[in-house]
């Protein structure tokens, strides 16, 4: 990274740590005109000098937390709207933490609308600072002018992905990999700033990521499995040539106590929040049209071990009356109108919390599949069955990073991510992106009735 660019992403840091900054004084400002006084009232003295330091301390390192977590800094990285975004759903969760820490101070429970009245004040800086950062990003960091290489298979699908960021990438030319190296190479010292590298030869691949590496041109490149796999393996030092160690995966002992004792405690904690809703939604789907509340389904978890998970019924008693296993499309119409508003709030899936405390599924893990669908998979990836390694989960590494309707080879890769790179932290960190997907429409969009896997290794 040249001296230049270095300078221009510290002034992008500088304005994220500022706009926490702005969210941290409105909070101290609140503090100090409203919940400074109730304080007094309690066995606890009002804050005054250093203690609103510590105060304005603790509140700015709880925001950071969550929009580093949520993304909530990724300015140019992600659209204006997702950071936007982001930082709203931090400042809730940080917001909402901060209302019982002044509860506790204050020995009760004290109002929330002053919190609240902050909160908006605070979605409108974030709004102001959006737009700033991201038309500063945009002045300092013009799109990137890529050329793509690829082999012989469809790439419209992916370059319409590219065309949805013009703001930072621009695919200036398209060439294959049928035009040899030597022609590659020729082209890609002209006038680019970057290289695409799109499922082609491997050996090629590797001759072209070496010469990129050679020259300091960035490299963007679609990994194959055998790359994620090798994430997950063990560096030897057994004498003076390195060796990687790639086995089969297992957690440890201690990962897999600490992840049970997180499902089964999160689990109990969510039915208690969550029965007013599961009641009210049994109610309107008994009502609607008097069949049964709640569907079950053969779903394959870990090593392909069957059982039946549990689903609010979101479609007609006779949606598979034909006997074929099939995924929702767009539109579908055997979604009934109470259907589509528990499947776009995600109220569907509450009963897997069940499935999870009886131990037949985990908080966090690829999504089970039915074992009809992994054999119709398998036919066309063998490596499908990698990602039953791990147990099922209610949500997801390709539930966060893609979306319903993502090409099941991509979803495959994002779910052999996480298993290769596994740890409690990762879990965690999924789980509170999970409550950001649940407030994005397009993660639970449809498959298109005529899509078709993706690219295979």
């Amino acid at each position: 990274m040249g001296r230049i660019e270095s300078v221009k992403r510290t002034i992008i840091l500088q304005m994220s740590l500022i706009g926490l900054v702005f969210q941290t004084v409105l909070y101290i400002y609140v503090w100090h005109e409203v919940y400074n006084d109730i304080m007094q009232s309690g066995m606890w003295r009002s804050f005054h000098r250093k203690g609103f330091w510590l105060l304005a301390a603790v509140y700015f390192i709880l925001l950071l937390f969550f929009t580093a977590t949520y993304g909530g800094l990724k300015v140019g990285y992600l659209k204006p709207m997702d950071v936007f975004f982001s930082q709203v759903i931090s400042l809730l969760c940080a917001n909402i933490v901060s209302y019982f820490q002044i509860s506790l101070l204050s020995l009760g429970l004290v109002t929330a609308y002053p919190l609240i009245l902050m909160m908006l004040a605070q979605i409108v800086v974030s709004a102001g600072w959006t737009f700033v950062s991201h038309k500063l990003y945009q002045r300092f960091f013009p799109p990137k002018n890529l050329l793509f290489i690829s082999g012989g298979r469809p790439t419209e699908e992916i370059l319409k992905k590219f065309e949805t960021r013009k703001d930072k990438y621009h695919i200036i030319k398209s060439v294959y990999e049928s035009d040899g190296f030597e022609a590659l190479k020729a082209e890609i010292v002209t006038c680019y700033d970057g290289v695409v590298l799109w499922d082609m030869d491997t050996v090629l691949r590797n001759k072209l990521l070496k010469f990129c590496y050679s020259r300091g041109i960035r490299v963007y490149m679609m990994p194959k499995i055998p790359d994620i796999m090798i994430q997950g393996s063990d560096q030897l030092h057994l004498f003076d040539t390195p060796i990687l160690l790639t086995r089969e995966y297992a957690m440890t002992i201690e990962q897999r106590v600490v992840k049970r004792l997180i499902d089964i405690v999160c689990s109990m904690i969510l039915m208690l929040l969550a029965a007013p809703f599961m009641l009210l939604t049994a109610i309107a789907i008994k009502c609607y049209d008097g069949g049964p509340v709640l569907y079950k389904q053969t779903r394959c978890t870990r090593d392909q071990k069957e059982f039946q998970i549990l689903k609010f019924r979101s479609m007609r008693t006779d949606a598979e009356k034909d006997g074929v296993a099939r995924l929702a499309a767009k539109n579908d119409s055997r979604i009934t109108p109470i259907g589509k508003f528990i499947r776009k709030v995600r109220i569907d899936e509450l009963p897997q919390l069940f499935n999870i405390l009886c131990g037949e599924m985990s908080f966090i893990g690829p999504r089970p599949e039915r074992p009809e669908i992994i054999r119709q998979y398998m036919e066309d990836m063998p490596e499908f069955t990698f990602r039953t390694k791990v147990k099922a989960g209610l949500a997801g590494y390709a539930q966060v990073y893609g979306k319903y309707n993502t090409a099941p080879y991509d979803k495959l890769k994002l779910d052999l991510f996480y298993i290769e790179n596994y740890s409690v932290w990762l879990d965690l960190k999924l789980m509170l992106l999970t409550l950001k997907i649940l407030f994005q429409a397009e993660s639970t969009e449809g498959v298109d009735q005529n899509q078709t896997t993706a690219m295979k290794d």
